[in-house]
């Protein structure tokens, strides 16, 4: 198993909320990157998605891409 290093400032969250919520450090730390990893890997296969559409020559042209943004 790696060794993990977190900065003492995120040290001292993660404890005051382990106390604030009666909760181990250790499983707000799990519950934390269980939740990152899980956005993380939905984004990655969200890109996966579109890269097969781009390369199906799903995309805007150009003229689409300046109206939408003309529009915000």
């Amino acid at each position: 198993m790696a060794s993990l290093t977190i900065e003492q400032g995120i040290q001292r969250q993660f404890h005051q909320l382990a106390e604030e919520t009666h909760r181990t450090e250790s499983d707000i730390i799990h519950e934390a990157l269980s939740g990152y990893l899980a956005a993380d890997h939905r984004y990655v296969e969200v890109l996966k998605q579109r890269i097969v559409a781009a390369d199906r020559g799903e995309f805007a042209s150009d003229n689409e891409v300046e109206a939408f943004f003309a529009g915000r």
